[in-house]
Parts: structure tokens; sequence; C-alpha cells
């Protein structure tokens, strides 16, 4: 096995010579958090629209290092294994099961290759089959699978082009597929390593043009990248059929989409252009979208987008022209797209910020204007000539709105459905049903007037699932159905056939595992299973787990998930763990409201405190962590303090039931809540210890803006002053476990802010360690990596919360 190092601080280490890395294998965790983590996977279920036919899709827990260390290049914000022309960090399925009719048994797939790698799952149009690809050791390879016959056929080689995504399309009849495949005219890539360099890397940046973006990860850097860039972009787009048989449909060129309209007699057709840039990914590089006939012909060049490094400032800054360019589901072949009224700048006052337009076949006339939104276009659920719902959101106000208005005739004013805090969880009417159309395309599901919601039910008593009848004549709903469960809980996936009342739910507890149910709302009957998955954590099934309320010293209302160690003793003061996440918002009510449930299927996964349980602890999982700012004030002006109050308020809470020893008491967080636990332990004494994993540290890295934060760094230099834990390195004298994916690919989570904080809080004298996991990005998913993080701490937790040694 590969030695790796692992970076801690000279405290850390026993004896009188000390140095400052430590030489170290992969571990493995404690044989009871082993077979929690080593605990089967349950397959995921694709379902057809009736109901009827089924592919389970299964898959392992993690990736293995030697999957991670295949090659790799990082570019325009890509990942791409440049031999097998696929994403390099691609999950993958490893079987393939079916079942055909509610009431029989999965079946194995006949035909499927040895060690298969599955992704990019796809029903044809009439659902009688799936496309799908296998990526061997030399490319991937585009597979056939036909439900009723339970038997799967590759029909290409490995030279499919899946560096840009999905590499293939479907045709309308079912019968054909348009695929990406490698270009002929490819070039050899340029080691970039190895490469000598013509000359220098130069930027530029113009007098008055501000190109404020966030700090993206894996851009292109000189001119060898751009080379290899369009190198693995370019595809060539060949029609196949499902024999085999294939003709070439469009010579070499950088796709990065493919649209086809419902009727499929036409095809928007989006590629890359020139210029690259080294300053954002390349979804904002030049693009241009063009519509051919289904046979190739060229129709009309419908939009071409400059490079965006330049936007106005604020999170809801857009770029100007058409965005949003797509087809109108219920119609044969009608496009649709909004532009902005504000030139794209939020903070020019304008009583509409966009407006929506819509385009027929053959589009050579003059676009119609069919609705204008107050917030941000966000999307339209289209129902027929006279019907559609269409959204908006502003992100400063937390608002959104939805309309209902008539497609056909704007000169009918809309009517306003909802206009509410997308953040207030209680008030959310839901999300409107749709059905699969003549076209294959998913509209309003409409019924004599009525529309269909479905809705998570959020409320102070719990979640209670519904299902309301809107009546578009006067906006007002009915109750059809709400879920009664109080000991388990039920989410309600999709409507089935609403004139007979069969829904599909999913019905779970804290220790029966998931599965999926047709019920009947009309009948009242028994739910009949459609799976029946088992659990496989029984290790923890009895465990004891609770959602307990408690209020911040400010009478702000707070969760958190509780469990109890797996040897729970009455009376007996156990360590705890607490991990959360902090979340930004607009008003006190909405940071009060809880989503959590105890009668949730306890689920440990990779990243998951839950395991230590089995270890003697009390865990705090999804702890609230609020931080408001209400009117003019913005959450992050009192950001400390109110993170110090969350921790206190938490502790406080559970102490007060008598089940903690509150000077041992470990915080934790991933990505934000990394950054959390660094500033808890910078600024509190509150914590025996604290974990944190691929965080930031010094915001004046991430100069114009971070999470929430939209402000630029020299707009509120005391905001990012204040928030960096380490500005405040001095004051931490708590230990701190640092963990970090080498190759972590998140904006602004770049490794160099572990490093950094380590060296400084190493400079300080404070006990921290270091574990950098090669390979790994913003989430980890080697099973030795992930395996030996969960050694990590669990030894970080024994030393330092468990058996902490008070002065």
């Amino acid at each position: 096995m590969k030695k790796i190092f692992f970076t801690v601080a000279m405290a850390m280490l026993c004896g009188p010579f000390m140095f400052a890395q430590e030489a170290l294998t992969y571990q493995k965790p404690p044989q009871e958090i082993l077979e929690l983590a080593e605990a089967p996977l349950a397959p995921t279920m694709r379902m057809d629209e009736k109901g009827e036919n089924f592919v389970f899709l299964y898959r392992s827990n993690f990736k293995n290092i030697e999957e991670l260390s295949e090659t790799e290049m990082r570019l325009a914000g890509l990942r791409i294994n440049p031999k097998t022309n696929i994403n390099s960090r691609q999950r993958y399925y490893t079987n393939i099961k079916v079942r055909v009719g509610k009431n029989s048994k999965e079946e194995n797939v006949s035909g499927l290759p040895n060690n298969g790698r599955y992704s990019y799952f796809s029903w044809s149009p009439n659902q009688k089959k799936m496309a799908f690809t296998n990526t061997v050791n030399t490319g991937v390879e585009l597979w056939i699978l036909d439900i009723e016959a339970k038997t799967a056929k590759k029909i290409t080689e490995a030279n499919l082009n899946a560096n840009t995504g999905m590499p293939f399309s479907w045709f309308k009849d079912s019968n054909s597929i348009l695929i990406k495949t490698i270009s002929k005219e490819k070039q050899a890539l340029i080691d970039t390593k190895t490469a000598v360099p013509t000359g220098p890397t130069i930027s530029i940046s113009e007098q008055g043009v501000k190109a404020q973006n966030r700090t993206y990860q894996d851009l292109l850097k000189n001119k060898s990248d751009e080379h290899n860039f369009e190198q693995l972009a370019l595809a060539e787009l060949y029609k196949i059929d499902l024999n085999g048989n294939k003709t070439l449909w469009k010579k070499s060129d950088m796709y990065s989409g493919i649209s086809f309209s419902p009727d499929g007699n036409y095809i928007l057709i989006n590629t890359i252009e020139k210029p690259f840039s080294y300053l954002v990914p390349y979804r904002r590089f030049p693009s241009k979208t063009t519509i051919y006939n289904a046979d190739g012909t060229l129709v009309k060049t419908i939009l071409e987008i400059p490079l965006i490094e330049d936007l106005p400032k604020g999170f809801m800054a857009v770029r100007t022209g058409i965005r949003n360019l797509s087809w109108r589901a219920d119609k044969p072949a009608t496009l649709y797209w909004c532009e902005a009224l504000d030139e794209g700048d939020p903070a020019k006052e304008v009583a509409f910020r966009d407006e929506v337009f819509e385009l027929n076949a053959p589009f050579n006339g003059k676009a119609n204007s069919i609705l204008k939104t107050i917030g941000r276009f966000s999307g339209i659920d289209w129902g027929n000539n006279t019907t559609a719902i269409a959204y908006d959101y502003w992100w400063n106000t937390r608002n959104t709105k939805t309309y209902i208005f008539n497609p056909s005739n704007n000169n009918i004013e809309p009517k306003l459905i909802s206009d509410r805090n997308y953040q207030d969880q209680y008030s959310d009417p839901g999300s409107f049903v749709t059905k699969r159309n003549e076209f294959g395309r998913y509209t309003l599901s409409l019924n004599k007037g009525n529309a269909y919601l479905i809705g998570d039910g959020y409320s102070e008593a719990g979640k209670f699932p519904f299902v309301d009848e809107l009546s578009l004549k006067n906006l007002k709903t009915k109750r059809l159905y709400q879920s009664k469960l109080t000991d388990k809980v039920e989410g309600i996936l999709d409507i089935l056939d609403i004139r007979k009342g069969e829904i599909i739910v999913r019905i779970e507890s804290k220790n029966e595992y998931p599965n999926y149910y047709i019920r009947n709302i009309k009948k009242r009957s028994k739910p009949i299973a459609l799976t029946t998955f088992e659990n496989p954590f029984k290790s923890i099934q009895n465990v004891h787990k609770e959602v307990i309320k408690y209020k911040r010293d400010d009478g702000i209302e707070l969760s958190g998930v509780l469990y109890l160690p797996t040897n729970y003793q009455e009376g007996k003061k156990y360590p705890m763990v607490m991990w959360a996440y902090p979340r930004e918002y607009k008003d006190k009510s909405s940071a009060g409201q809880s989503t959590s449930n105890s009668n949730e299927f306890t689920y440990p996964y990779y990243g998951s405190m839950v395991y230590w349980v089995t270890r003697g602890y009390v865990v705090l999982d999804d702890a609230s962590f609020p931080i408001v700012g209400e009117g003019d004030e913005e959450p992050n002006d009192t950001f400390i303090k109110q993170l110090v109050a969350n921790g206190k308020a938490a502790i406080d809470a559970v102490d007060k039931l008598g089940y903690i020893d509150r000077n041992k008491v470990a915080v934790g967080g991933h990505s934000y809540g990394a950054f959390m636990t660094a500033n808890l332990l910078a600024h509190s004494n509150l914590f025996a210890a604290g974990i944190a994993r691929s965080g930031a540290y010094n915001r004046t890295l991430t100069p114009f803006g971070f999470q929430s934060e939209e402000r630029n760094y020299w707009e509120a230099p005391e905001i990012y002053y204040q928030m960096s834990p380490f500005m405040h390195a001095d004051t931490m004298k708590t230990p701190l476990l640092l963990i970090h994916g080498e190759a972590d690919n998140n904006s602004g989570t770049y490794p160099l802010q572990s490093e950094r904080y380590f060296n400084a809080l190493k400079g300080l004298g404070a006990p921290v360690r270091l574990v950098m996991l090669p390979k790994e990005s913003h989430g980890y998913s080697a099973k030795e990596s992930v395996l030996h993080m969960l050694w990590e701490q669990d030894q970080w937790l024994e030393k330092y919360v468990k058996n902490r040694v008070m002065e």
C-alpha cells in the first residue's frame, strides 16, 4: 500500500524528538464504525410514467483511491479523464436489475458487461427502452436496455465524448439516438508539466470595466490549457440506430448541449466559442445556439452570447439579452426565453425585472411578449394555450412569487397565487403536479379546471405532506389528502392517477429503511408496497433519537436532532459531538422554523457524525445555526455574536436534559460548517475540541463575496476581517482537527485555506492537526480516504473530548 503523509503540529507528537510530518498509511476506524460505513446501499429506482416498469440501479458506497488516481485534467471548471473522455469524478452504478409489472420481482439483466461502470441513464420517448453509458479503460460506450426483454446490448465503440456532459439524446421515434463522439480532428494533447513555454501568460484589465467574479477553481491558466480544453471539447455528432448503424449528422465542433423540440422536428444545438477566459469557467465562455431540423439542415442561429466576465454587482445580476432559452413543453416547437428589463443590474429601480417571450416554428417571425415578472424570472410550468404557472424570486429579500397567466393573451393580467419568503417552510404551498403529455414532456396535470399541488407540510407540529386541488378559476385550494403518520415519515413523490386517487409515496421511520408505495387517497386503503428494502444499519436501529427545541438568548427558536449513545445509561454524563452548518436569514420567523423529524430514517452517510453513538457519545446533528439580518442589516454584520449564541444555546439545552458533561463537547462542520467551527473556537471557550473539514478561513482570499455575502472586501473590510478565523489565530487555543481534500474544486475553499490556517496556528503554538487527503475533492469519495477520515475523527475525539484532561 502506498504511503501518504499527513501534516501535524509539533505539539501533537510525543517524545523528545518531534517532526512536522507524520508518516502514516491509510487507517480504518474501530469495528463498530467500520461495519456501518461499509454497509451496502439500497438501489436507486427509476419508474416509468404508468408506475408499471422499474429499473433498479446499484452502486458501491465508495470509489477507490486507484480510480481517483487516474489521469485527470482540470480545465475551465471541468475535471476530465483524457483517456476515457468523461468526468474524472463521475459516480458509477455497477449493476442493473429490472421489474416488469408492479407485482413482479426484480430480475437480472442479461448481456451486461463484466465490471461495468454505468451512468447517464435516459428513457426512450416511448419508455420501452433505456439508454445508458458504460465507461471502460479506453473510453465511453453507449448501451441500450430493453425493459421487457430484460436484455442489454452495446451499440457503439468506446468513442463517446462525455467531457461536457450528456453525450447522447433520443430522437422522437425511439429508434435512433444523436450521439457526441470524439472528433477525428482531435490533435495531440499537450503535457503541461513538460511543455516548454513560448512566452509569458498575460492577462489584462481595461480601466472602468469591473469583473468581480467569485474565486472559481480549475480555470484555464495558459495557452496549453486552452489547446487541451478545445481538443477535449471537440466532438462530432452522429445519428445512430439501435443496431449500431450510424451516419454523420454534424461535423466537428465544441458541442455543449443538445435539445430536441417536443415534436422532435427541431433541435437546439449549443456550441462553445472563443475567446476563452482565465477568469471564469466554460459555461461563461462565448456560446452559440443554433436551430436545425431533424435531418441536420440549418434553420436559424437563435442566440450568440459573448464572453461573460463582467456583470453588474450583486447576486441578482444577470447578462443582457436572451436568457433561459428553452422549448415550451406543451407546444410542438415553440421557443421561450426571458430578457432583463433592468439591464441586468439589480441596483436599478424598475417595475419589472424580466420579460418573457416566445417564438413559434419556423422561427422567422417576431417574438411575442407573454409575461413580465416583478423579480428575476425563474421558470414556467406549462399547461395549455390558456394556462401556465410562472415563478420569480429576489435573493436580497428572499422573496418568491408564483403567477398564473394566459400565455396566449398578455392583455390578461397575471394573477398572484403566492407571494412569500422562500425560506418560510411553514407557508410553502407545494409544487405543482405535472404529467407526461403526448410529446413526452411534463406539463401541468389539469382536470376540469383544477391543478394539483404536492407539499411537504412542514409545521411546528412536524412534517405532514399533503395533496391540494387548486381551482384555476378562484385560486382556492381544497385539501384532498394529508398524511397523519406520527410514528413514521411520509413523503409524497408524485400522482399516478388523480381520478383513481393513486399517488406514489415514500414511507420511513427511524429504524425502517425508506420504501416506496402506491397509496389510494380515495379508498383510504393500506398502501401497496413497491419496494421492500431492508435496514442495513441494524446496530443503531434502536438508538434513541429526538428533535429537541430550545431558544437562543434573543428569543429565536432553535432545534437539533439529538441521538443518545447505543450504551446509554440513565443518569450518566456523556461527551457530545455537535455538527452544524450556518444559514443566513432575513427574518427571525423563518430562522426559527424546524424541518427536522425524529422519525426520519437514521442514515449514517460518509460525512455523518451519527457513527459516534456507537462509541459512547451523544450526538447533536443538524443543530440550528441561523444568522439573521432584518431590514437594512445584513446577517453577517453580527455573524460572530450570533454564532456563539447559537453554540451556547445548544450546549445549554442538552446539558439541561442531563445527558452530557458540558466540559466534553466537540463542534464540527464541513465547508461553511468548518468555517463556523474555526470561528467558534477562536471566539468562545464553549468547546473541548473542533473538527473542520474542507473549509475556508481567510475571507480576504475570496474578496468578491462568499456564501451569502455579496459585498466585496473593499465595501466591508471590517466584516471580512472579523469573520476570518485566520485573523484571530492568536486567540485560538482549543484543539482543532483540519481535514481537506488536496483536489478541492469548490469555489473559495482552496486547499491553501487549510494549509495557511494550519501554519498560522502552528506558529502560534495552538494544538492542531492537518490531514490532506490525496486526490479528494470538496466531498470525499475513495473508500480509503473516508475510512481514514473516520479514524482521524475518532482518534481526535477520544483524546481531546472523551478523555479530556481539565487544567
